[in-house]
């Protein structure tokens, strides 16, 4: 397989197939927790897909260059929480400086993304899986590209759903996750699609 086929396979299975949201259930929280309304759910999804993205490139160096060097690869988590940690202040004090009203309308969910499992997850699994920088930084746009469209689609669900007269019992929260459910069972439409697409 040649490398721009690589990387359209990892866009496309990191958006679709593997979606961490819809179908690998991580990040569970930011996705219920901003996915209310579109504004938030647009800035959460740039800020999620910059910091997957830098946090790639930057893990994917310093495992690469400092810590196999030094035989410290088996501190790759705790290593991997402290790099997305400074880069999410950074995005923090940006938002705040130049975007004050984004920055309120994230309120707590901004500092969340430093414990956003799938931005953890996107950097363990480049290195597992054996990525270069480039695919690495695809895959990490791609995973944050993944979660900013499970998050709007899911706001449109939830705008829906507001215009619902549910059951007593099915009120709030229980007809949020069972919505959550059955957009997630659309995702698995996809699967097979990317073997055929890219073989």
């Amino acid at each position: 397989m040649s490398e721009g086929a690589k990387l359209l396979l990892i866009v496309f299975t990191m958006v679709f197939t593997e979606n961490y949201v819809l179908v690998q259930f991580v990040a569970i929280c930011p996705f219920l927790g901003v996915s209310q309304k579109f504004d938030s759910c647009v800035g959460m999804s740039g800020a999620v897909i910059f910091v997957m993205t830098l946090a790639s490139a930057a893990t994917y160096l310093i495992y690469t260059y400092v810590m196999v060097p030094l035989g410290l690869a088996y501190l790759s988590t705790i290593i991997f929480i402290l790099v997305i940690a400074a880069l999410v202040q950074f995005v923090e004090i940006v938002l705040k400086k130049y975007m004050p009203p984004l920055y309120k309308a994230l309120g707590i969910y901004l500092p969340l993304i430093t414990t956003n499992c799938a931005v953890l997850a996107v950097t363990l699994l480049n290195i597992s899986d054996e990525y270069n920088l480039l695919e690495s930084c695809v895959d990490g746009f791609a995973a944050g590209v993944g979660f900013g469209l499970a998050l709007i689609l899911f706001c449109g669900v939830r705008r829906s759903l507001e215009r619902a007269n549910p059951p007593k019992a099915f009120q709030g929260l229980p007809i949020t996750l069972i919505a959550a459910a059955l957009t997630s069972m659309t995702f698995m439409g996809f699967t097979g699609i990317a073997d055929k697409l890219f073989a």
